[in-house]
């Protein structure tokens, strides 16, 4: 009697397995048969967002699929990091992420909700970019040599724009790379950083491109360098940081789509390739480079060792520079 009971357990639950099976089997074939939603975690207009708008767009037309943008904003993108990272592994809730709430996050805050590279699979990197220094268009310097002899000068007059860690990070690689004073000045975003340079308030700022473009073909600042080896190929005329004499200041920023750890693979195959179909159309590509960055670049484990490297390269310089972070 009992041997009956338990066959029939056995069998129900093989009954019940294999069914939840294939409705599990069935909801990743349909799949997208709902919305999906990418996570943006800063402002509608700035990079990232803009980013995200650009390449969704086309990955919309592409597949037929619903897309809704959420900006979730706040604490550097972290607040959106972690909410995406709690969310269900079915592939209808994407997180667009940033250097800075990454590789970034994961380095200087030891509390954090979330890791980049353990917490989430990458899909697609959208774009890279270096960073760019400017400084008043009035300003007596004219290269970055020129700039730190005047800091060095002026000590009681060399400060610097940022708005987030990425950028205090590059501004103070800098400084301990060429021994140059400089106070840091914190604003909201890294425009409000730029305008701060184009007033006067602040002597320079190291940020991404899209909110230096339009202040610089004003006339209001003016470009000294661009972080790393290589010139940017929407500021052909401004030196690199390794041309300038200062080839250790490199930081690369990018910004990538991510799913949460546990996706099942079938989407996130499909997520990348379609991804990277829209990715690679000619107009993306256009508008991405109109915002002074490289499109596309790693995807799958190729992008996620570029996060550790990035999270052990930017947790050595915070702690030789001796910096903080609230």
């Amino acid at each position: 009697m009992m041997a009956r009971i338990r066959d029939g357990i056995i069998c129900a639950l093989a009954v019940l397995l294999a069914f939840l099976s294939s409705g599990h089997a069935r909801a990743q074939s349909e799949y997208p048969n709902k919305p999906i939603h990418f996570i943006v975690g800063f402002a509608a207009g700035g990079g990232n967002d803009l980013f995200a708008r650009l390449v969704v767009q086309k990955f919309q037309e592409n597949t037929g699929a619903v897309t809704v943008i959420e900006n979730r904003v706040g604490a550097g993108g972290r607040i959106a990091a972690e909410f995406a990272a709690r969310q269900p592994t079915d592939g209808y809730t994407i997180l667009v992420g940033a250097t800075g709430q990454m590789s970034i996050a994961t380095a200087i805050f030891p509390d954090l909700g979330y890791h980049a590279s353990n917490s989430f699979t990458p899909l697609n990197m959208i774009a890279s970019f270096p960073l760019v220094l400017v400084v008043p268009a009035d300003h007596p310097a004219k290269n970055m040599k020129e700039l730190i002899a005047w800091a060095k000068a002026n000590p009681d007059k060399s400060n610097y724009g940022t708005s987030s860690p990425a950028f205090t990070i590059a501004s103070e690689l800098l400084k301990l790379k060429s021994g140059m004073p400089a106070v840091a000045i914190p604003y909201k975003s890294s425009n409000e950083s730029n305008l701060s340079v184009a007033s006067g308030q602040s002597s320079f700022t190291i940020s991404d491109g899209p909110p230096v473009m339009p202040l610089m073909n004003a006339g209001k600042i003016r470009a000294l360098a661009v972080t790393g080896s290589e010139r940017s190929s929407e500021l052909p005329d401004v030196p690199s940081m390794a041309e300038s004499g200062f080839p250790e200041v490199d930081t690369q920023l990018w910004s990538g789509f991510f799913v949460p750890a546990g996706t099942p693979e079938p989407i996130v195959a499909k997520l990348t390739s379609e991804l990277g179909k829209a990715l690679a159309d000619r107009a993306v590509q256009d508008g991405l480079r109109k915002m002074a960055v490289k499109p596309g670049g790693p995807t799958g484990g190729a992008f996620k060792k570029r996060i550790d490297d990035d999270i052990r390269a930017f947790a050595e310089i915070v702690k030789a520079a001796n910096l903080t972070f609230k």
